[in-house]
């Protein structure tokens, strides 16, 4: 779609300065605040004592779970969409926690659940399908008749089991704009993430943040990687292709997460880093395309956690952080690694936030790669930070260069 086919970004062109005010100035980093596990442990509570630690490393914006009522304790099975009660505290307590994010300047990212709701009330077919006694009291006519509903077919994937909500049906659209002013304006949540972004058309998402002016917006868009009979393909153009047609898709208005480069990455590191360089040389993810909205990352509380569906290899953590907090993009640090695997790892991490911003490493960084072979990967970024993983020996050529961090299969250094 538009000018993104064959893997051109737009990040060139003067038209891409206006939207920019939406994707801010690139020297984001994005903290994960939660994992699978995190509704047992009085999260707003716990949160709100890790604020000051989030602030100093550098993260600029966190993700929270989602705030609002839900079916489901982990919060994705939303019903009462007003209610800021939920399984990881009540509504006193995120106030608290948001207060003291604003205070130290840390943006609170909302969790945007609006693919599917679950129903209060029996209604067409027997089904839970209608949403009586609770503000936005829909009726069938807000489902997609492919789950159930006596609304239009859904104009994205299905997410079975739950009604799928009916973005085409004006009202529907309406009540969601309505909420997200009410988030934005109200609760203070300045940026969005949307979830299953696959299941609804992404002019709407456009739509969404035309309406509600967040300052960032990220959406999930995971589909597949493709794999053959040996493991994961070395060309993965099809699946940065189609996230960057979905980015392309929201009027360039919305980052997407990089799941190419997750998928390519974490079986780069277990010896097979030639993978990270693609055909045309540049970085083989969403990344090396359209940098100033690729959000790269490690694990989420998806694909990590305690669901571990797709868990980047433990051994690697540090190299995997090195790659993306060295490299363009917008890093994403998964909370498990930064607070609950220990000081080691915390401090690694923050050190190389510390590198990327002292460097003025940021979302449009130019990159040379200059090696990509089974045990080494080498780069240049920004012309200040080199860097290398893997267990091959390499150094960067001159001695203007100065090892600024190193560790087990990694060391950066910058002028």
């Amino acid at each position: 779609m538009g000018n993104q086919q064959n893997g051109q970004g737009s990040d060139g062109s003067n038209q891409q300065i206006d939207i920019d005010a939406t994707i801010r100035n690139g020297r984001e980093i994005l903290f994960q605040a939660f994992n699978w596990e995190s509704h047992k442990h009085n999260w707003w509570r716990n949160l709100e004592r890790k604020v000051y630690d989030i602030a100093k490393s550098g993260f600029t914006s966190a993700w929270l779970p989602p705030v609002t009522h839900s079916f489901s304790p982990e919060g994705y099975l939303p019903q009462n969409l007003y209610s800021l009660n939920s399984s990881y505290g009540s509504e006193q307590l995120l106030k608290a926690l948001l207060q003291k994010m604003k205070h130290y300047k840390v943006r609170a990212m909302a969790d945007i659940f609006i693919n599917h709701r679950v129903g209060t009330t029996r209604g067409h077919g027997g089904m839970y399908n209608r949403y009586d006694g609770i503000p936005l009291s829909w009726d069938e006519h807000a489902v997609t008749s492919c789950t159930g509903g006596l609304g239009n077919r859904s104009t994205g994937d299905n997410f079975h089991g739950v009604p799928n909500i009916d973005h085409t049906q004006q009202f529907v659209r309406k009540d969601i704009v309505g909420w997200l002013k009410w988030l934005h304006d109200n609760v203070g949540f300045q940026d969005f993430r949307f979830d299953f972004a696959r299941g609804y058309s992404p002019k709407y998402v456009k739509e969404y943040i035309e309406a509600a002016k967040p300052l960032f917006s990220v959406g999930e868009y995971w589909d597949s990687c493709s794999y053959n009979g040996h493991g994961l393909d070395y060309n993965q153009d099809s699946h940065r292709q189609r996230i960057v047609n979905w980015i392309d898709a929201t009027g360039q208005l919305s980052t997407a997460f990089d799941f190419t480069t997750k998928g390519i990455l974490q079986e780069a590191v277990k010896g097979q880093f030639w993978r990270l360089r693609d055909p045309q040389g540049k970085p083989p993810g969403v990344m090396g395309w359209w940098p100033s909205r690729a959000v790269t990352f490690i694990d989420n509380h998806d694909t990590g956690s305690t669901q571990a569906h797709w868990p980047f290899p433990s051994n690697h953590i540090v190299e995997g952080y090195v790659y993306i907090l060295t490299h363009p993009g917008i890093p994403t640090v998964f909370y498990d690694h930064f607070f609950d695997w220990g000081n080691s790892i915390h401090d690694q991490i923050v050190k190389l936030m510390d590198i990327r911003k002292h460097q003025d490493i940021h979302s449009r960084s130019s990159i040379r790669i200059l090696e990509a072979q089974a045990n080494l990967y080498a780069a240049i970024i920004g012309d200040k930070v080199s860097m290398k993983i893997g267990d091959g020996s390499w150094c960067p050529a001159g001695r203007e260069w100065t090892l600024a961090t190193s560790g087990h299969r990694y060391a950066v250094w910058h002028k």
